[in-house]
């Protein structure tokens, strides 16, 4: 029985990897963008200010226990109090050093506890709560916070997990789709050899095990491929802009790398036994039809 070309084994066996690389890779990037919405948010939300300004009758140490109070409520992340004093040398920085203490003879600014809340609480029904009990507060004269940010956040955030939610779906089908034609384009070129393993008694055992082991092998070596190649664009971009970044979790890329090795595997092995059913079913007449 003649044997195929070993280039023309290789060629299929490369072309096989690279279509399960370039498609294990798009997946990966979205399955990191989908894991981290919902941090991405956490992260956003939990950088929403609010300023809670301060009696101009209220002194040094009545502020500080204010803002140890709430260092200790439920709903606030961070306090940080910020003294009229410097607050005046913030906005004389922002008007690019002009001197209105001076000029105006007085300090208009008011001591301020800068507030960042905990995630759960950053939509505006919590923080009309939060609002009210600060407000009931002798020491608090006006709290400031933007609501159509608030808004606009949290609608966005919503709005942006269903569409990655909606388009990973979407890339799993298409990956599936891609990496089961570029196999069944591989066992194709096989389809005789298949067939004459079958006529001369093999097993269906005997005849999948090393096409599965293949299958496998191709799977682990495009997975792992992707894999470098995602952690080679997420530490690109890190680079590129540290402080975003900081917020993805070893643990979430370890998970989504774990997912593509078993994709890798598991979509290979499952189109490399249709694939191979569907050959051994025809008969050799059927073969040249095909």
């Amino acid at each position: 029985m003649a044997k195929q070309p070993r280039t023309n084994q290789s060629t299929g066996n490369v072309s096989v990897i690279i279509s399960i690389t370039l498609v294990l890779f798009v997946l990966g990037i979205v399955s990191l963008l989908v894991l981290n919405t919902h941090r991405l948010s956490t992260y956003v939300k939990e950088n929403i200010g609010i300023s809670v300004f301060l009696k101009d009758s209220t002194n040094t140490a009545e502020a500080t226990n204010f803002k140890k109070l709430l260092d200790v409520t439920n709903y606030v992340k961070t306090a940080i109090y910020v003294s009229k004093q410097e607050a005046a040398k913030d906005l004389q920085k922002e008007l690019g050093g002009e001197q209105f203490v001076t000029f105006l003879g007085y300090n208009p600014l008011n001591d301020l506890i800068d507030i960042r809340l905990k995630a759960d609480y950053a939509n505006n029904d919590s923080i009309k709560a939060i609002e009210n009990q600060l407000m009931n507060n002798p020491l608090v004269k006006e709290v400031y916070y933007q609501k159509s940010l608030i808004d606009v956040v949290n609608a966005n955030a919503k709005r942006i997990s269903f569409i990655l939610l909606g388009f990973s779906a979407l890339l799993l089908i298409i990956a599936i789709a891609l990496i089961n034609n570029t196999i069944r384009l591989h066992i194709y070129a096989k389809r005789f050899l298949i067939k004459t393993m079958q006529l001369v008694g093999a097993t269906q055992g005997f005849i999948h095990k090393p096409f599965f082991i293949r299958g496998v092998i191709n799977g682990l070596i495009g997975a792992v491929f992707a894999i470098a190649s995602i952690s080679g664009t997420m530490y690109y971009l890190y680079m590129q802009a540290p402080n975003f970044f900081t917020i993805t979790d070893v643990d979430i890329a370890l998970i989504v790398a774990l997912i593509i090795l078993c994709l890798g595997c598991i979509i290979s092995v499952l189109s490399t036994y249709f694939a191979l059913r569907k050959y051994l079913k025809l008969s050799f007449e059927d073969l040249y039809a095909r």
